[in-house]
């Protein structure tokens, strides 16, 4: 059994890998002509991570960070994907000026030790 302070250690632990994740990810995305909009951007809905433009595509990014690249591509399972979704039209519902916008959901994965690796299109809303 372990104590309540051993629980938070870990949740400060990957809180602050997550931040990192979504910090490199946003520069990834920078150099490659994306322009944030928002970062950890949370509704009653979900969260989402990044929320990026380049030209008339608006992006709703997942970031995703493991010890290895192939456990992170595999960490964006289907429920999660759903509140990515919810959470995406929540954005949009509060944001009406980029209603005509092409949209995507995309994914980023970081590793230890690695590159990000930017998944274009990861997965789609349901219809």
């Amino acid at each position: 059994m372990t104590d309540g302070r051993t629980g938070d250690a870990r949740r400060k632990a990957a809180f602050r890998l997550g931040v990192s994740a979504e910090g490199r990810a946003a520069f990834l995305l920078a150099a490659k002509g994306y322009r944030e909009l928002a970062r950890r951007w949370k509704s009653p809905v979900g969260e989402v991570d990044l929320v990026v433009r380049r030209g008339r595509t608006l992006v709703f990014v997942e970031v995703k960070a493991r010890a290895r690249l192939d456990d992170a591509a595999w960490a964006v399972l289907p429920r999660q994907q759903r509140r990515i979704v919810a959470a995406a039209e929540a954005w949009l519902a509060a944001h009406p000026e980029h209603a005509g916008y092409d949209i995507r959901f995309d994914a980023v994965l970081v590793a230890p030790g690695r590159l990000p690796q930017h998944l274009v299109a990861a997965f789609e809303a349901e219809a």
